[in-house]
C-alpha cells in the first residue's frame, strides 16, 4: 500500500520526490474557478443539443457600498448648488430704472441800466456781492459724506464728487465756455441720456428739453471773451436717499465771470457775469461705479441778457457800457435763494458792482 497522500500503485516512475505535483503552480483554486466568465458544460449537457462546448456566465455587478452612494450624492448636491449660486445671486437684483430726460430752464435776467465796467477784473470784483467768493473749483465745497440706510460713506462721497465734476467741467472749462469741446461734460452722464444731450446741439429748441444752456454754460464766442480764468464760485452740495437703489444729489451754486468783447486787447473794459445753476442729479449703482451721473433738472438765471436775447444755444451776455432795450416783469437776484418763474426777468441793482 502506498503511503497517506499516495496512489495505491505507489509514486508514478520519474515523479517528483515527496509527492509534488509539477502542476500544482498552475491549479486554479476555487474562487478564481467561480470568476471565470467562461464554463466548460458538463458531459451530460454536452449531450444535449448544446453546439458549444463552452458557456457565458452572467457577470455579476458590484454595487456601490452605502457610504459610497452618499458620498457620491453629496458631492452631486454640492456641485449643484455651486452652479446655482453662480448663475443666480441670492440677493434681489435691483430693478434698472431708465434715466428721465433733462427738463431745463433758462432765464435772462435784463440790468435795469448800463452794465458796469473797469479796466481791471478784481476790481469788478472788490465792488461786487462776489467778493468773498472763491476762485474756480476751490468754490464748489464738497461736504461731509455720512452713510445713508442703503448706501455706504464712499458711494455718498462717489455721488457728490460726481456731481462736483460735472459742474467742472460744465461751468469752468474755457474751452466749454467758449462754445469748443463739450466732451469733458458729456462724459460724466449717464449714456442713456447721451441721445437728449446730442439732439440738443445738433438742433437745439427751446422746448424745455434741447437748449445746450441747460446742459452748460457756453458764450458766443464771436461776441465774448474771458477777461480771467479766476471765475469766481459760491454754493452747496447735497446728498439724500430716495429709496434703496437711489441716490440724489442737489446743487446751488453761482457762477461769477469777468467778460469783455471778443477780438480787442486788455484795454477794453471788462465786466461781469453772472449765472446762479441749480442742478439735479440722480445716481444708481451702476452711476456710481462708473462715475457718471443722470441729469434731472436743470434751472438757470443768467445776466446781464436781454430778454429778447436767444439763450438757447449760446449766452451773448450784455457788456460793460449796454444796456437792455426792456426789463421784465421783477428785480431778480441771482445771488439770492428762491427761484424765479418768468421767462425773462429784470436783474437787481444789487447783483452788480457799485462804484
Amino acid at each position: 500500500m502506498g503511503g497517506q497522500g499516495e496512489p495505491p500503485e505507489g509514486t508514478s516512475e520519474g515523479a517528483p520526490a515527496g509527492g509534488e505535483d509539477e502542476y500544482r503552480s498552475v491549479v486554479f483554486d476555487e474562487s478564481f474557478v467561480r470568476a471565470a466568465r467562461l464554463q466548460e458544460y458538463s458531459a451530460q449537457e454536452r449531450m444535449g443539443d448544446h453546439a458549444h462546448a463552452v458557456r457565458r456566465r452572467a457577470v455579476r455587478h458590484r454595487y456601490l457600498s452605502k457610504q459610497a452612494v452618499i458620498l457620491v450624492l453629496l458631492i452631486a448636491v454640492a456641485f449643484g448648488t455651486a452652479i446655482y449660486m453662480g448663475v443666480r445671486h441670492p440677493y434681489q437684483n435691483p430693478v434698472a430704472q431708465r434715466p428721465e430726460s433733462l427738463r431745463m430752464t433758462v432765464i435772462p435776467l435784463a440790468p435795469p441800466g448800463p452794465v458796469p465796467g473797469a479796466e481791471k477784473s478784481a476790481e469788478l470784483y472788490e465792488h461786487s456781492p462776489a467778493a468773498q467768493f472763491r476762485v474756480g473749483a476751490k468754490g464748489i465745497n464738497l461736504p461731509s459724506a455720512h452713510r445713508t440706510s442703503h448706501f455706504s460713506d464712499g458711494q455718498v462721497m462717489s455721488a457728490l464728487t460726481t456731481a462736483k465734476d460735472y459742474l467742472v467741467e460744465s461751468s469752468l472749462d474755457p474751452d466749454v465756455l467758449t462754445g469748443g469741446t463739450v466732451r469733458s461734460a458729456r462724459i460724466l452722464l449717464d449714456p442713456q441720456q447721451l441721445d437728449q444731450f446730442d439732439e440738443s446741439f445738433a438742433h437745439p429748441a427751446a422746448d424745455g428739453r434741447h437748449a445746450p444752456t441747460g446742459w452748460l454754460v457756453r458764450f458766443d464766442p464771436t461776441k465774448t471773451a474771458l477777461a480771467t480764468p479766476g471765475i469766481r464760485v459760491n454754493g452747496t452740495l447735497r446728498a439724500t436717499e430716495t429709496d434703496r437703489n437711489t441716490l440724489e444729489v442737489t446743487s446751488d451754486h453761482t457762477f461769477v465771470y469777468a467778460l469783455r468783447p471778443a477780438g480787442e486787447g486788455d484795454h477794453v473794459k471788462a465786466s461781469l457775469f453772472t449765472v446762479r445753476r441749480e442742478l439735479q442729479f440722480r445716481f444708481d449703482r451702476d452711476d456710481l461705479r462708473m462715475h457718471q451721473a443722470e441729469l434731472l433738472v436743470s434751472y438757470t438765471q443768467a445776466g446781464p441778457l436781454t430778454c429778447s436775447a436767444d439763450a438757447v444755444n449760446q449766452l451773448r451776455p450784455l457788456l460793460a457800457g449796454q444796456k437792455a432795450k426792456a426789463g421784465g416783469p421783477a428785480g431778480t437776484d441771482p445771488y439770492a435763494t428762491g427761484a424765479a418763474t418768468a421767462l425773462c426777468g429784470s436783474l437787481a441793482e444789487g447783483a452788480q458792482p457799485s462804484f
